[in-house]
């Protein structure tokens, strides 16, 4: 009985990523709603507290496997963002800064006024700043879409993502010491751990296109060496204490100003991104439990709202000064509702350091999973309401 038990431990993920696929294939068919939508909702069904096939999360194998493939996922976000345009046009990244402000602010106010402790409201409000990464590039490169909408929601979840992983840092530092004197010291903190993520993410992205041309590989053939070299880079990250968030994030930055290419067909790296991607939302689907999810329901529809509304106003005030129109400005706010995977995985980062928050956290759960099958919707609307992508499109 032991080894049958074994036997069926082993077969549940491969299993349960089967399941996640084949709902997102038939439920994009059925619906024309984005697949990881279907993919989340697999992943919490078969969760250890719901269903219970699959174990519960632990730092094991798995749980590496979707750092991998939100690290290449973070990659290829890096890779797009354009700094030139953002030289050229400050006031995109102004707006990222106001909205991003705002949300921390009104987030933290909604949780005070709930009753949350003040600390857990910090990192709440730290938390919510965040755009998922994820979610943007997959619903993007699902509906081929391109446009200012497009591009924007791309540059502002980059943007986004570096001030969540700083605050959030900063304030578990402050957590830890406990005092106000130690405000200071824990900034400080976690702006060497953010400086230190930029340089190893900057060094791969120098080192490894110079290896490419010295071994005269093409770009179009860059999929299988960058890979090798984001999944390098993410253990290395989690072995030194930094953020593969921002490392991965500089080494996309660096690799497209060092000219090496990616051809159309290489986004999401292929099947390799693919596979990665189902197991990515399912593993962060899994980890959440239907209990925490009730007891902090309440909230977390109010942190939604706010945050849906203090981003999109945010993105609004300066969306003629930094060159689009009024409704191009409010759909990119709304673009910018996605945030359970990078959520989940920055927790997770913060237990493996030994900061365990993810108690204290509990509306969180309800917020991540909300988002978690309406942020996709959410941005796939915003884009084909921006005209920048067709009512329905298949991935390649």
């Amino acid at each position: 009985m032991p080894d049958l038990l074994s036997v069926l431990t082993s077969l549940a993920w491969p299993f349960a990523i089967a399941i996640a696929w084949l709902a997102g294939e038939f439920g994009q068919r059925w619906t024309g709603l984005p697949r990881i939508s279907f993919y989340g909702l697999a992943g919490f069904m078969l969760g250890s507290t719901q269903i219970g096939v699959l174990p519960a999360p632990d730092a094991g194998p798995v749980a590496l496997l979707a750092n991998i493939a939100f690290g290449l996922v973070l990659f290829e976000l890096g890779y797009r963002i354009n700094l030139r345009w953002l030289v050229n046009n400050p006031w995109i990244g102004v707006a990222g800064l106001v909205e991003a402000g705002l949300t921390f602010i009104a987030v933290y106010l909604v949780a005070t006024a709930f009753g949350t402790a003040r600390m857990t409201a910090l990192l709440m409000a730290a938390l919510s700043m965040a755009t998922s990464p994820a979610t943007v590039v997959r619903v993007i490169n699902e509906q081929r879409s391109s446009g200012q909408v497009t591009e924007r929601v791309l540059h502002l979840s980059a943007q986004n993502c570096v001030l969540a992983v700083f605050a959030f840092n900063a304030i578990i530092g402050f957590w830890i010491f406990r005092t106000y004197e130690a405000v200071g010291e824990a900034i400080w903190q976690s702006l060497v751990m953010l400086a230190g993520s930029m340089l190893a993410g900057a060094l791969f992205g120098v080192v490894v296109p110079a290896l490419l041309r010295a071994i005269g590989h093409p770009g179009q053939d860059a999929t299988v060496p960058f890979s090798l070299a984001v999944i390098l880079l993410v253990a290395i990250c989690d072995s030194a204490s930094l953020s593969p968030v921002v490392a991965s994030l500089a080494f996309g930055l660096a690799a497209r100003h060092r000219r090496i290419a990616f051809s159309q067909a290489q986004r999401n790296f292929g099947a390799l991104g693919e596979v990665l991607t189902v197991l990515l939302f399912v593993y962060a689907a899994s980890t959440i439990n239907w209990l925490t999810v009730a007891e902090g329901s309440a909230l977390a529809i109010a942190v939604v709202l706010v945050r849906l509304v203090t981003k999109t106003a945010g993105v609004m005030a300066l969306s003629q000064l930094s060159g689009i129109s009024w409704r191009k400005g409010m759909l990119t706010g709304l673009g910018l509702a996605p945030l359970a995977v990078f959520v989940i995985l920055l927790l997770e980062h913060a237990r493996h350091a030994g900061v365990h928050v993810v108690e204290e956290l509990r509306s969180m759960a309800a917020v991540t999973m909300l988002l978690e099958v309406f942020g996709p919707i959410i941005i796939q609307r915003a884009l084909i309401w921006a005209r920048e992508a067709p009512e329905t499109a298949n991935a390649a």
